[in-house]
């Protein structure tokens, strides 16, 4: 057959598939393209992430009973470590300052008795006793499971005034605390769940 006996309809089909098959192609070559040049790059990092020093912080049972306070070094790693301990979501949200989607953490709607510890550095941050649904679609808290444990900063980085909430041995961002919680604190520490894990009782 030749290309004079082809109809419109099918030339314009196989165009289409052609296009359909190329841009697909292209699509799949630029988000490997994006993974070969971002992700290594990050890999390799040296950039120290995080101060040295020491903290004192709560220990804490695998079934919440407070233990101990012990002084600490600060753990400090570049941030090729901490990628690849991490993954790329936790290491954006926890080293980064990022926040994940609401409604998507793995933790927002676990209601089993348990502690929840920095995903870095496995520090006790948060029980399960003083969480409660905010209605938010992150992991909420009335109070964390010891001041001592986490660390407030300042945080204009939207151009309003907000408090983060930090992990006191490593640094890691975890999320934001809020004054419409409820009582007894009327606080809400809103906080990622991929920056923590949850060790059930």
């Amino acid at each position: 057959m030749f290309e004079s006996d082809v109809s419109p309809s099918d030339q314009s089909q196989k165009m289409t598939r052609r296009v359909f098959f190329l841009s697909g192609a292209g699509a799949i070559a630029a988000v490997g393209a994006a993974w070969l040049f971002k992700a290594p790059g990050i890999e390799a990092s040296a950039a120290i992430h995080g101060s040295p020093g020491r903290v004192r912080i709560v220990n804490f049972s695998a079934d919440g009973v407070r233990l101990d306070i012990q002084e600490v070094p600060k753990i400090v790693k570049t941030d090729g470590e901490w990628y690849r301990q991490l993954g790329a979501n936790s290491f954006g949200i926890a080293r980064q300052a990022d926040t994940e989607m609401p409604f998507s953490g793995v933790t927002w709607k676990e209601h089993s008795l348990g502690l929840y510890r920095c995903l870095c550095c496995e520090t006790a941050l948060f029980s399960s006793k003083t969480k409660f649904e905010s209605g938010t679609g992150w992991p909420s808290f009335w109070a964390p499971i010891a001041k001592e444990n986490i660390v407030e900063n300042p945080d204009l980085s939207l151009g309003v005034e907000r408090t983060e909430v930090q992990c006191v041995r490593c640094e890691a961002h975890l999320g934001h605390v809020f004054s419409d919680g409820p009582e007894p604190t009327g606080l809400r520490y809103c906080m990622n769940s991929a920056a923590m894990h949850f060790i059930k009782a």
